[in-house]
């Protein structure tokens, strides 16, 4: 049956575990245009279906699929706090508040409290501005500058409102989190061997478990899970010319996950892949740097699920050792350059 939306679902839950049952994307199966019916669509399938020519898509086991969901739910929340907090900021502008240009998170511990105390009337300054801790208290008098503002009843009451959801959604999401670390109570080796890679934290590897799973023999090696997941170049060639090969789609959600770890790669030093990242980023740019390292976190992961290994960095010279000569003639063309 063809993966359409949400609704193949029912009938797969239904049939499952009964006979084999194949779910197959539908961009692979189109007819021809202009004959589309859902009886000449049926009679296609089951005649693609006799010959061969269906390719299966990746249906993982139950449990996964419903870890998928909650993953995807938390992604969901985390998003939706984002939004919020860009809704309190425009409540601050309005009030001509500039907290965020003293605060690095408005939403901070001192954050939160000062948002706190003006939702609820407080209107000095200086009482405001005391309220911060940490290293904000060196910035007290660039705070009691950015608290300097007109707030009216009107944004009290919507900075409640929002303060109000955001507290909501982040008890959501906590109780999300937890029900996922008990899922994967029994996999706590599998999540702390994959945070063991730059980049990964605890939720981008549950992320990684819930999109591929935990079973790496679905994917005969890394290069078919990386195509599977769209992180790997689209082949374009006519006429005995290789053309540009954009990537190819694939899971959302696992992408999302693999990106937000290549830019938490992008922030590191010390290790191979941030080198990989800034080596690419000087020639190619960042946003094909930043797929190509979620196309290396990729592989590591696989490579450390299916063998049950940690991660072993290769270390940030890798690329010098790799071609001493060249990096001989770089170091001693700069030289040359500064005289």
């Amino acid at each position: 049956m063809e993966s359409t939306g949400v609704y193949w679902k029912p009938v797969w839950n239904l049939l499952e575990g009964q006979f084999e049952v194949l779910l197959v994307n539908a961009q692979h199966i189109k007819a021809v245009p202009g004959r589309k019916t859902d009886q000449k669509d049926s009679e296609w399938i089951a005649d693609l279906l006799q010959h061969g020519l269906l390719r299966a898509s990746f249906v993982p086991p139950t449990p996964t699929r419903e870890l998928r969901d909650l993953t995807r739910y938390r992604a969901s929340l985390a998003q939706e706090i984002n939004r919020i907090a860009n809704r309190i900021q425009k409540v601050l502008e309005d009030a001509n508040i500039k907290l965020a240009s003293v605060a690095t998170d408005t939403l901070g511990a001192s954050g939160r409290a000062m948002l706190e105390a003006i939702s609820k009337g407080e209107q000095d300054r200086q009482r405001l501005a005391e309220m911060s801790q940490g290293k904000l208290r060196n910035k007290i008098p660039e705070l009691q500058q950015a608290l300097e503002g007109r707030v009216t009843a009107h944004h009290r009451f919507l900075l409640r409102e929002l303060l109000d959801h955001l507290y909501f959604v982040e008890s959501k999401m906590r109780r999300i989190e937890q029900e996922i670390a008990e899922r994967l109570g029994p996999y706590q080796s599998e999540v702390a061997r994959l945070c063991t890679i730059p980049g990964v934290d605890r939720v981008t590897a549950w992320g990684l478990v819930a999109e591929i799973g935990l079973n790496m023999a679905q994917f005969p090696d890394a290069q078919h899970l990386a195509s599977w997941a769209g992180l790997c170049p689209g082949s374009h060639e006519s006429a005995g010319k290789r053309k540009s090969g954009k990537i190819r789609k694939g899971s959302l959600w696992l992408r999302r996950c693999l990106c937000q770890g290549s830019w938490a790669v992008s922030m590191q030093k010390n290790n191979y892949l941030s080198a990989l990242y800034r080596r690419l980023a000087a020639r190619r740019g960042s946003k094909r740097a930043t797929i190509a390292v979620a196309h290396n976190l990729l592989v590591i992961a696989y490579y450390i699920l299916r063998d049950k290994v940690c991660y072993r960095d290769l270390g940030p010279d890798y690329f010098d050792r790799l071609n001493p000569e060249g990096l001989r003639r770089r170091l001693t063309k700069r030289l040359e350059g500064l005289g």
